[in-house]
C-alpha cells in the first residue's frame, strides 16, 4: 500500500491515482480496528491487513477521496523518535568528493525540526551560502529492532520513502561534526508516500534521481550502496534500540553540488525547486524560499 499523511495529520491511503482520506471516510463508515492516523498505524501496525479491507469497501467518488494534486502532505511520517542518517554510502559518491569507502557505517542525525512533507516550501536561511539536495531512500522502522541479524533485518521495516537530505555544506563542514549543516527547520522533507515493504521486492535495486528547476542532477540505483539496508538495520540494533517510527536515511549516490569541481558548484537558492524522485516510490518536490 501507498500510505501518507495529510494536514491535520489524517492518514491518507493512494488508490488509482486518487487519495483516500482515512479519517474523514470513518466519519461516515466507522470502524474501531482501523486507524485514522500515521501515527496510529505505526504503533499498531497489526492494523494495516485491517486498513487494506476497510479501503476495499471505499468507493472511488465517496467523498473522502481526493485528487493527488489537491491534497496537503505531511511529513510522511511525522513523529519518528529517531532520524537517523548515513554519510558517504554511494560508491560514485564517495568517489566524486575524493573520500575513501568507509570501512563501517557513518551515522549522524537530524531532528524532528528538519521534517517536511511534498509540496511545502522551504526556508533558505540566511546562515547558509551552500545548499545542496541529496536524494536518499528512506527506512521506516515497524516493530522494536535490539540486537538483530542481517538475515532478519528487514523483517523489522515497516516501508519505504524517497526522501532529500539537504545540507548546507559550509555549515557541515564548519567541524567534523556534519550536525549543524543537517539540521536546519526543513531540511528533511520526505514523503509524498510510505510504501509498505511487501510492495517493495528488493530494496536493493531501485533507481534514484534528483531534478533541479527540472533538469537532472542525480541519476542512479540503490546497488550502489556500500551498505545494504538490511546491513544498516543490523548495524544501528546493535548500538542502540531502533523503534517504531524511527527514519533511516541511507545515503545519497552521486550527482550532488559538492562532487563538482568548485567553479563549477551552483548551490540552491530560494525560487529553485527540487524533486527527488525514487523507483516505485514517487516523487518529493519542495520550492526553495526566502527568509522572512
Amino acid at each position: 500500500m501507498k500510505l501518507c499523511t495529510l494536514e491535520h495529520n489524517h492518514l491518507g491511503v493512494e488508490r488509482n491515482g486518487q487519495i483516500a482520506n482515512i479519517y474523514e471516510a470513518l466519519q461516515a463508515r466507522p470502524a474501531e480496528e482501523v486507524p485514522a492516523t500515521m501515527d496510529e498505524l505505526i504503533n499498531q501496525p497489526e492494523s494495516l491487513p485491517a486498513l487494506e479491507a476497510y479501503m476495499q469497501t471505499l468507493e472511488q467518488t465517496g467523498p473522502y477521496m481526493h485528487a493527488i494534486e489537491s491534497c496537503t502532505f505531511g511529513p510522511a511520517i511525522p513523529n519518528p523518535e529517531k532520524i537517523i542518517c548515513i554519510g558517504l554510502n554511494y560508491r560514485r559518491h564517495a568517489d566524486e568528493t575524493g573520500s575513501p569507502y568507509p570501512e563501517t557505517p557513518i551515522l549522524f542525525s537530524k531532528f524532528n525540526n528538519t521534517l517536511t512533507g511534498h509540496g511545502s516550501n522551504i526556508v533558505v536561511p540566511p546562515v547558509t551560502q551552500a545548499l545542496d539536495y541529496e536524494v536518499e531512500l528512506a527506512i521506516v522502522i515497524g516493530k522494536t529492532a535490539k540486537q538483530v541479524s542481517e538475515d532478519e533485518a528487514l523483517n523489522y521495516v515497516l516501508g519505504y520513502c524517497t526522501a532529500n537530505d539537504l545540507s548546507a555544506r559550509d555549515l557541515q563542514m564548519k567541524t567534523a561534526q556534519w550536525l549543524l549543516g543537517k539540521t536546519c527547520d526543513g531540511f528533511c522533507p520526505i514523503g509524498p508516500f510510505l510504501v509498505t515493504k511487501e510492495d517493495i521486492a528488493d530494496p536493493q535495486n531501485l533507481a534514484l534521481e534528483t531534478r533541479v528547476n527540472g533538469e537532472i542532477k542525480q541519476q542512479s540505483n540503490t546497488a550502489d550502496m556500500i551498505f545494504t539496508c538490511a546491513e544498516i538495520i543490523s548495524y544501528v540494533s546493535r548500538h542502540f534500540t531502533l523503534k517504531p517510527g524511527d527514519i533511516l536515511l541511507t545515503g545519497t549516490p552521486e550527482g550532488v553540488i559538492l562532487g563538482l569541481p568548485e567553479a563549477e558548484r551552483r548551490y540552491l537558492q530560494p525560487g529553485d525547486t527540487v524533486s527527488v524522485h525514487i523507483e516505485q516510490l514517487g516523487t518529493l518536490t519542495n520550492k526553495l524560499v526566502n527568509a522572512e
